[in-house]
């Protein structure tokens, strides 16, 4: 289906020319690639790619995750290789997506706000503060930068992949317990990344294995799915993540492809001013855009600021040798947002009253993860 619009032999050269700048100097601005590492340190190779012009921030894994000690470790060398300091990232959503747990609290999974909130609205709201600022000072308490989180799709029980990830099937309540998540988020010091645009909750496919298709009308799509994201983007949210969905009634790309989407849509309707990571190119459904370079130069184009490749580092080295004289100056203003900001240290983070509350709020969901709750 795409690869009759964006063709395969999609170049980087077909971009606007006055986004194509060659360097005369190592800026070490940041690139507009995320990638990712192999394992818990790390390797020569890997420092090399990270002092590269192209790369922008780095996107940890399970895999890259022993001990808390280990993780600062870790963050401070990437930190250490330029400036200013490459971005880093990681999935600390909760429930099944959350790549760091020895030494971290557990998080429930945002469905369980969402039953919180059909019982007691105001305490559903205030626990999703409360989780969403423990969440972010775990994170930031060891130098991760931000969590792509929190997820804005809808859980209408048709997406498995998206299951308990959503907060719930009402839009206006996804909403609401994302704002009280990203409120929580922003007063720890960290941006949020809302995904995935414009809603990933009504297919069946699986994008990483497939390329899902949305059969639904434009109208209803703009009508419930768009709804959170209008509502975050209006409360301030740093960054969105576009689906690698088709919503084949409104453009023929999926979202992170799509210039209807990115800049008709999020910049143009909502006004977006944050940015916009493209999901991992390496998924199963951007595979219509192309060879790896074709969907990194398919994203870019669409509006996209920065793209992840991931599990593949030999694809990101060389998606980074052909974006090596790739610039985008208000894509780095936007993405300058996204470092983490204030922190408390993890002795002086346990010792806090707010700390000891999330945890005891979040005991209360290891309890009784079906919510008989005393409210």
């Amino acid at each position: 289906m795409l690869k009759s619009t964006l063709a395969i032999g999609y170049s980087l050269a077909k971009l606007e020319p006055t986004r194509l700048l060659v360097p005369t100097e190592i800026s070490m601005s940041h690139g507009p690639l995320m990638l990712d590492l192999q394992g818990v340190e790390l390797t020569g190779e890997e420092r090399e790619l990270l002092r590269h012009p192209a790369a922008g921030g780095v996107i940890l894994f399970r895999r890259n995750f022993e001990t808390p000690d280990q993780l600062q470790r870790l963050v401070s060398e990437i930190h250490a290789l330029r400036e200013p300091q490459l971005l880093v990232a990681v999935d600390q959503e909760g429930g099944k997506v959350q790549r760091f747990c020895e030494g971290f609290t557990r998080l429930p999974p945002a469905a369980w706000f969402g039953r919180l909130y059909d019982a007691n609205p105001r305490y559903a709201l205030q626990a999703a503060q409360s989780v969403g600022w423990l969440m972010a000072s775990e994170l930031l308490a060891e130098g991760v930068d931000f969590s792509f989180a929190p997820v804005l799709d809808l859980g209408t029980g048709v997406s498995e992949v998206i299951g308990d990830r959503a907060f719930h099937q009402k839009p206006f309540v996804v909403a609401e317990l994302a704002m009280g998540w990203t409120r929580g988020v922003h007063a720890a010091g960290m941006a949020s990344v809302g995904k995935h645009f414009p809603g990933h909750g009504n297919v069946t496919e699986d994008s990483h294995l497939a390329l899902p298709v949305d059969r639904r009308r434009r109208e209803e799509i703009l009508m419930d799915d768009l709804l959170p994201f209008r509502r975050l983007i209006e409360g301030g949210i740093e960054a969105i993540m576009p689906a690698h969905v088709v919503y084949e009634k409104v453009s023929p790309e999926p979202a992170g492809f799509s210039s209807y989407w990115l800049k008709r849509v999020l910049r143009g309707r909502l006004g977006f001013q944050g940015v916009v990571f493209s999901d991992d190119l390496s998924m199963a459904a951007a595979e219509e855009a192309g060879n790896v370079v074709a969907r990194a130069a398919a994203a870019l184009e669409a509006g996209c600021d920065m793209v992840l490749v991931c599990n593949d580092q030999k694809s990101a080295a060389t998606v980074m040798d052909e974006l090596k004289m790739y610039s985008e100056p208000a894509a780095q203003m936007r993405l300058i947002r996204m470092h983490g900001r204030k922190k408390l240290k993890r002795e002086k983070l346990h010792l806090d009253k707010r700390w000891k509350s999330a945890v005891e709020l979040i005991a209360r969901y290891d309890d009784n993860p079906v919510l008989e709750l005393d409210l």
